[in-house]
């Protein structure tokens, strides 16, 4: 792995930890802009380590939601021992 995919991957994690904690959902983008400013390279991985994780995140919340809504309704239907 590059130098430059090494740290766009840290800084990734790191800025979904200060958005999580802050709530501010498009802070990635203020990092971008700095980044954009020295580094044009490091700005683009960056930007590609956020949409794919953030996408990931997606995802996974969806396929969640799918889990939680097939067991409520197995729960639904099954029947109730008294």
């Amino acid at each position: 792995m590059s130098t430059i995919e090494t740290l766009a991957q840290k800084l990734a994690a790191d800025t979904l930890k200060v958005q999580d904690a802050t709530g501010e959902e498009r802070l990635y983008m203020e990092v971008s802009e700095v980044l954009g400013a020295a580094s044009q390279s490091l700005e683009e991985a960056f930007l590609t380590e956020m949409r794919v994780r953030l996408a990931e995140r997606k995802a996974r919340a969806f396929l969640n939601s799918k889990v939680n809504a097939a067991k409520a309704k197995i729960a639904s239907r099954a029947p109730e021992n008294d």
